[in-house]
């Protein structure tokens, strides 16, 4: 192998993400070429109306889908929580990145130091609608669309009194300072696969060269995650999450059921061994969706 070809979003974020690869890579394997294959996918171009109203967070995958069928792209690396929960068997995931700050976080505008109440919140996605509205009663939640910068500039020229993003995606673009609040994991359960990275490639290569990027504690936390979700049905865009953290041969679970029905939704937590990982988050999905946690 004398070239890779990675196949990632071209917004910033994206970029920035699939450049650990490309260094991992590049560290691993000094003699190969390895380079960056952009393209803005579907999910990136419909930005007038909300994820659940146009397919889910699965739209953003569909394009680089494509370009590593086709031969285009080797590998592509996409942020775990944007990956449907049931993946096509022929683009399995080949190695997952170190988890990075799994936490939502409060965004006011630059140089504000207080919520306007006269603005609404903005927020991407339903789950964190769901759970804003506990933790500020009252106030509008209205959606926001469009890659982290295009959000930023939405909140800096006074259309939103905040906004709701992952921790993940500003740290991994030096925007920490932009953080005016972190909600803790019981405040807000983060999307599941939150913060970590996954890069696919074609059923039936390999790649060693991988193993160090590579990150087992990620791993489980992301297959009890998304059993969880898996279990109930949840898509990229609906409000079920689940958040699993790994200590030794331990794994503990927090996940939120919503009962669209109803209009409500419970929260559960369950602890067990690593190597159950998966079973950990059906069980708990399923006793959640029976009333009982």
């Amino acid at each position: 192998m004398k070239k890779i070809v990675i196949g990632s979003r071209e917004s910033r974020l994206a970029v920035a993400q699939s450049m650990t690869v490309v260094d991992a890579l590049r560290q691993a394997l000094p003699g190969v070429e390895v380079s960056l294959l952009t393209m803005k996918t579907t999910g990136d171009r419909i930005l007038d109306r909300t994820l659940d109203q146009i397919g889910g967070k699965g739209l953003f995958v569909k394009e680089l889908d494509i370009a590593l069928r086709e031969g285009r792209a080797d590998l592509t690396v996409h942020s775990l929580k944007d990956l449907p929960m049931d993946l096509p068997s022929d683009l399995p995931i080949v190695a997952m990145s170190r988890r990075e700050d799994p936490r939502d976080v409060l965004v006011l505008p630059d140089d504000i130091t207080e919520l306007d109440p006269a603005l609404p919140i903005g927020s991407s996605s339903l789950r964190r609608a769901l759970q804003l509205k506990c933790l500020y009663p009252g106030w509008e939640i209205r959606p926001v669309r469009g890659n982290l910068q295009t959000r930023l500039n939405k909140l800096d020229s006074g259309q939103y009194a905040a906004l709701v993003l992952a921790a993940s995606g500003l740290k991994r673009l030096g925007l920490a300072h932009r953080i005016s609040r972190y909600f803790t994991v019981d405040e807000m359960i983060p999307a599941a696969g939150q913060g970590i990275l996954a890069v696919q490639s074609r059923n039936g290569t390999v790649w060693d060269c991988l193993k160090e990027y590579h990150d087992p504690e990620s791993a489980a936390a992301a297959a009890c995650e998304r059993a969880f979700v898996r279990e109930l049905n949840g898509g990229c865009s609906s409000p079920v999450c689940a958040y699993a953290a790994v200590n030794n041969d331990q794994i503990s679970l927090r996940g939120l059921y919503y009962e669209e029905a109803a209009g409500t939704y419970r929260i559960g937590e369950s602890k067990g061994s690593v190597v159950d990982a998966e079973e950990l988050g059906r069980a708990l999905a399923r006793s959640l969706c029976k009333g009982r946690s």
